[in-house]
């Protein structure tokens, strides 16, 4: 696969086939490409949701100021964030590395106590926008992997999350929306597949010292 060449490809698809639905082989790829996005310690406080259902999307498409993309692209993602992060969360990761790696406690101790100390110094707010962070790297791994597929997406932050998180009901999951992925393939008359990709000279963009 020319990855240069795939990620010249990919544009935001304006208009989906809605005809067209990923494979569950593809969707797989989406999804464990996800879960291996880099974030932060590896802590994960970032979670995706993953909507095949139109009837569950349909109210959905108000709250993303009318674009159709929510509803007609195969599959919409959501990337979510926790709301708040709390000792529990650090522990259950630590215990994980110790469980797959068999790594000594005298080791993981100090981080796990560190990693602690700097969540409590956060505010809530704080907390939730480390996590936002960590949702944008998730978002742009998702691009390039589905560019690599041969899979179109649209980035979206033209959304009203307060709508989404009473919609979707992510109050009881203590999540926060916070990016949307409508992922599947272009319509054959979207007019924006064909137009050139507008770029900085390579020059211009990257400095090499």
């Amino acid at each position: 696969m020319d990855t240069i060449k795939q990620l010249k490809w990919r544009y935001a698809t304006k208009k989906f086939d809605a005809t067209k639905k990923l494979s569950k082989a593809k969707l797989n790829i989406v999804t464990e490409a996800f879960n291996l996005t880099a974030t932060s310690f590896g802590l994960q406080t970032i979670k995706l949701i993953v909507i095949e259902d139109k009837q569950i999307r349909k109210p959905l498409v108000e709250a993303s100021y009318n674009q159709k993309q929510v509803l007609n692209a195969s599959h919409l993602l959501v990337i979510c964030i926790q709301k708040n992060i709390a000792d529990i969360d650090v522990t259950t990761y630590y215990n994980n590395i110790k469980h797959i790696r068999n790594t000594p406690e005298t080791i993981l101790k100090p981080y796990r106590e560190d990693l602690i100390s700097m969540m409590k110094d956060m505010s809530v707010l704080e907390r939730q926008q480390w996590s936002t962070n960590q949702a944008y790297i998730a978002l742009g791994n998702l691009m390039t992997v589905c560019a690599i597929e041969g899979i179109d997406s649209c980035p979206m932050e033209g959304f009203l999350p307060s709508k989404y998180d009473e919609i979707l009901k992510l109050d009881k999951k203590k999540l926060k929306s916070v990016l949307l992925l409508p992922i599947g393939y272009r319509a054959e008359d979207d007019m924006f597949s064909d137009f050139k990709k507008v770029r900085k000279p390579i020059e211009e963009a990257v400095i090499t010292i």
